[in-house]
This record gives C-alpha cells, structure tokens and sequence, in this order.
C-alpha cells in the first residue's frame, strides 16, 4: 500500500517550509496537507472548542483550517484523509524549537505530539536561519525526506515524538540528544489604544541557551543536526516516592479520609 503522509505546521499552509516538504516527500506517496489558515506560532497542544472551525479546501488534498496545529490533526484524521496515516510530519518551522520551553510553546511541536497521540508515528522539524538571516527551507526538506524514508522502513518506538533541529548548511552531521533550556526573560510592552485603553504585548526577547555538552541547545550551537526523542508521559517516576512527598500526601489523606475537610 502506498504510504499516507500528513503534514501540519502552525505557520500556515502557505509557508515555504510545508511547500518545501510536500515537493520532496512527493515520491514516497501521497500528500495531504491540513494546516492553519494562518501563523498559530506558540499555539501549544490548545484546541479550538468556544467557537465552530471553518475549513477551506485549497486545492486537492491540501486544506486550511482557522484553528490551532491540534486542531488541524484532529480534523485530518477524522475527516479529511481517507485511513490513519503512516507518517506525520509538522513543519519545516521558521525558527528552531530547541529546549524545554520551545517545546513547551511551540505549535510545530505540538501538531507532532498530537500525532502521537493518535497512535501515529509523528515528527516535529525545525529551522535556524544562516548567518543572512535565511532559512534554507530546500536543504532542510532533504534531511526530512532522508528521516521520512527511514522511519517508513522502520518505525520508531511508540509513544515517542521526534523533535528535529536543523542549523543551517554545512552541517557537521547527525547527533540523537537530549532537551537543554532556553530561558526566555521577554520584556512586556505597555501602550494606548486609539481609544486610550491600556494593552500589553509580550515580546520574544533574548533567550538564554541553558544545558551541558549533550543538550540539543549546545549541540545545535556546534553545528549539529539534533534529535530529541520527547515521551507524553510526563510523569515523574522518581518523585512518586519521594519520602517527603509521601508524608505530605499522607497528612492530606489522613484529614480526607477522617471528613475534617
């Protein structure tokens, strides 16, 4: 059968980077494009439910959504592609998500990890930008084809997303890694509306890169292609013992259970 391969980004159908993808995954079967109808950058795993979503069908198989990446994969999966896909991919994103933060807020990571999810083998593919300021989006479609091809062959552990991070060309190679930090510290913008109604926006800032010699923000900074598997489960194991958690919840049981409340 014929692999199925949906594609997702949260900087919209248009971008250059999901144009980038589709031209080159093209050969290793069909295409279904479901993306927002517009930027949804640090969109996270939200889902659109006060309000209906309204889908356009811009030419075959490849449909815009006014909603989130979330939104996007849900409706794919359950109305728009004809069976489960074999792959998904969210991206080629304008901007690396690197670090505990950016996967945190990001809407490319989230489209992927909302994938996951549904049981689908899912992959998250970030850009930086060269030392002009561009994002060489046709490069970084051939490493995705190259991970696409292989994944297809040989599917990865279950329950695992693919966060993957491409610096800009030459690349030193390949490097499987694990989540540094990206500290952001955003300055607050205060002004006036026309109508003198106070507003604030909150700005990007200068992120801090945070992490030892095996993180992917430290890794990346080398040169390196980074991949971070990144687990849903976001239970810490660990802690569920821990001795003085235990006699923090035992005293809150103890009064539960003994109707004090």
């Amino acid at each position: 059968m014929n692999p199925l391969i949906l594609l997702t980004n949260d900087d919209g159908f248009f971008s250059e980077g999901i144009e980038a993808l589709e031209c080159h995954l093209k050969d290793l079967g069909q295409i279904f494009i479901v993306a927002p109808d517009r930027e949804r950058s640090a969109a996270s795993l939200s889902l659109t439910l006060h309000h209906p979503l309204r889908v356009k069908a811009m030419r075959e198989n490849v449909y815009a959504v006014d909603g989130t990446p979330a939104d996007c994969v849900y409706l794919a999966i359950q109305k728009f592609l004809p069976r489960k896909p074999d792959l998904l991919i969210s991206g080629i994103n304008s901007g690396p998500n690197l670090g505990q933060q950016d996967i945190s807020y990001s809407g490319t990571v989230a489209g992927a990890i909302q994938g996951t999810f549904l049981q689908i083998p899912s992959i998250a593919i970030s850009l930086s930008h060269n030392e002009h300021g561009k994002f060489l989006f046709d490069f970084s479609a051939r490493v995705a084809r190259l991970v696409a091809k292989n994944l297809l062959h040989n599917k990865a552990p279950a329950g695992i997303t693919l966060n993957i991070n491409i610096p800009p060309p030459p690349v030193k190679g390949l490097k499987i890694v694990k989540l540094g930090q990206k500290r952001y510290n955003p300055k607050i913008i205060v002004k006036k509306d026309p109508r003198q109604r106070t507003y604030y926006w909150i700005g990007t800032g200068h992120p801090k890169p945070v992490g030892d010699k095996d993180s992917d923000v430290m890794v990346a900074k080398k040169g390196y292609i980074t991949v971070t598997p990144l687990q849903t489960d976001l239970s810490d194991f660990h802690t569920i013992n821990n001795p003085t958690l235990q006699k923090i919840f035992s005293a809150v049981n103890n009064e539960i259970i003994q109707k004090t409340l």
